[in-house]
């Protein structure tokens, strides 16, 4: 498996928000010729036909003006001298219908990578506007990408006025990448005369941007008048707040939750704040409501009721409840995950577990919460068979690679999950935060983010922190079978190490490992002296052969698992149970 760093700031097509420069144009953007032409489709066509538009489909159903941005807005920049574009086409992609009809040649030039084969097509354009067309109308995750050299090697190139600006020129050589969220991807053959040229970045995930051709989805989960996916989270003082957040259709305008202390009839009302979502491809249910009330200034160690809906609509939900931290908690317990990936079978588990356990505090959740975090189908999946559970206990997660996917960034997570934005400046807000509960300090790090920008965050909360149990969770384990990440082992172990972090949690390697105490890559022999490096997986593990790992106390190459923590004190109790209620790992540390 690689690891992919991603450009969570681009949103492209499915942000709710354009660039300037996209507001500028307005309806010349591909953006919005889309958004009109999945609006005219969704009138014109029978949701039966939505499997059998393709290429030829579209080219009728587009109008000339709709076909002239599609072949020309999608990328676009401006050269100060002649130019000639080579674009670097995948063999196996189909070729765009702008491609050929715009004066574009396919040479006999080839380029590579570790993994794919492109053909190099070509075109000289004179100094001013060079403009550029959509992959196609299918989701090619391996879209075509472009260098530029001046058609006279003495004049000195300048590109500007670049769109999307938010990707890196490049020098076109051996070893340089060309998509952001596969970074480790390198080119590794071009032709000589393309050395050196200017090489335009990318993100895979571009191909979404008018994809269509088996695009359409529908949601077994849709919308009504009626709240739901209510769930429970914290952005602040566990002892004394709580957020709600739940979501409607679109004809529900207002939101509210009415709370009390249980037992008690004195009822607090408070207005939530409303965002609207948009899934352009989800048929049945493109639009919703989100709702979040951030609800302050609640007694520590208190059972509340809650209810949340509308006046409008004179409709809520039924009576919900959650507790707030006491103060100075010295025992308490929480359940975390692996990824979980929408998985019907891991929501039984979570519900088994919920039952089992009713004491807990809170849940976690280590990354891949769905398996492709931009449709809302995933997350109407996870919410729907999860049940009940997150709103009567929080969900505290971190976000996986499936989370935010092909370079688009994170911004359903971000929409739905109300979290801390005590992180580093350098990520993106709610992505990695911190939290106290009890005697032990949290760290959820978003390990898809670049780690530097992440490790004097990192250092600064371990070492100004008192608690006397620490926790760490990111999505990709460092230790593991399959491919170690020596990268986090280099930027982050030592910190672990010298601060002395009980425990790191991670998911991403589909299979159960709990470590010996660990220090400096090594087995020691007390926990006092060494950190516990757990992977667990709430889906399906898929391993055959799991390898050998020396420093592994504990492994299962298949089966699905949650973690029991129990914490007082001076003692952890870890406890992982498989998808039956059976105990099939445990471990004591004391203090």
């Amino acid at each position: 498996m690689r690891r992919y760093i991603v450009l969570s700031a681009v949103f492209l097509i499915f942000s709710c928000s354009e660039t300037k420069k996209e507001e500028q144009q307005n309806q010349t953007s591909v953006k919005a010729v889309m958004d009109n032409v999945i609006t005219r489709l969704y009138e014109k066509v029978d949701s039966t036909d939505y499997d059998s538009i393709d290429d030829a489909f579209m080219l009728k159903f587009l109008t000339d003006d709709e076909k002239t941005t599609l072949a020309t807005r999608y990328q676009y920049f401006k050269v100060n001298v002649p130019v000639t574009v080579s674009l670097m086409r995948q063999l196996d992609h189909k070729a765009p219908f702008w491609l050929k009809e715009s004066g574009f040649v396919k040479t006999d030039k080839r380029v590579k990578n570790e993994v794919n084969e492109y053909e190099v097509w070509e075109k000289d354009f004179d100094a001013g506007w060079v403009n550029l067309g959509i992959p196609g109308f299918d989701r090619n995750g391996v879209i075509y990408f472009i260098s530029v050299g001046s058609q006279k090697s003495k004049e000195e190139l300048t590109i500007g006025e670049r769109y999307p600006e938010e990707y890196s020129l490049e020098v076109f050589k051996k070893g340089a990448f060309t998509y952001h969220d596969w970074s480790d991807l390198k080119i590794t053959e071009l032709p000589k005369e393309l050395e050196g040229q200017v090489l335009f970045t990318t993100v895979r995930g571009r191909a979404r941007e008018a994809h269509v051709e088996g695009a359409f989805r529908e949601t077994i989960f849709p919308s009504s008048n009626q709240s739901d996916q209510i769930m429970l989270t914290w952005s602040a003082d566990p002892t004394n707040s709580m957020d709600v957040q739940w979501r409607t259709n679109t004809t529900v305008k207002d939101g509210i939750v009415q709370y009390w202390k249980k037992n008690t009839s004195d009822t607090i009302a408070l207005n939530a704040s409303v965002s609207g979502m948009e899934d352009r491809m989800l048929y049945n249910d493109r639009y919703i409501n989100r709702f979040t009330a951030n609800l302050n200034n609640l007694e520590a160690g208190t059972t509340y009721e809650y209810r949340v809906g509308s006046v409008e609509e004179k409709s809520w939900s039924t009576v919900r409840d959650f507790k707030t931290e006491a103060k100075d908690a010295k025992e308490f317990s929480f359940i975390w995950f692996g990824d979980t990936h929408r998985d019907p079978k891991w929501a039984q588990i979570l519900n088994d577990a919920d039952l089992r356990h009713p004491e807990t505090a809170f849940y976690s959740i280590a990354g891949d919460i769905v398996t492709t975090g931009l449709y809302r189908t995933e997350w109407d999946m996870f919410f729907g068979y999860s049940k009940d559970v997150f709103s009567h206990r929080p969900l505290m997660p971190v976000p996986g690679n499936h989370d935010r996917q092909d370079g688009l960034g994170a911004w359903m997570y971000y929409q739905l999950f109300s979290l801390p934005t005590n992180g580093p400046e350098k990520v993106d807000p709610e992505s990695t935060y911190a939290f106290k509960y009890g005697n032990a300090l949290f760290l959820m790090i978003d390990s898809t983010q670049p780690n530097e920008a992440q490790t004097e965050w990192i250092e600064n909360q371990l070492k100004n922190s008192n608690a006397t149990w620490k926790f760490v969770m990111f999505h990709f384990p460092p230790f593991n079978f399959e491919e170690p990440y020596l990268d986090i082992q280099q930027e982050w172990g030592g910190l672990f190490d010298t601060y002395h972090v009980d425990m790191v949690m991670s998911g991403h390697i589909h299979y159960y490992m709990r470590s010996k105490p660990m220090n400096n890559g090594k087995v020691v022999d007390s926990f006092k002296d060494g950190t516990v490096y757990a992977v667990s997986i709430g889906t399906n593990g898929n391993h055959d052969d799991i390898g050998e790992e020396p420093y592994a106390e504990k492994r299962f190459k298949d089966g699905q698992f949650y973690q029991y923590m129990t914490l007082t004190d001076k003692t952890l109790k870890y406890t992982t149970y498989n998808q039956d209620g059976e105990i099939v790992d445990e471990l004591l540390i004391k203090k």
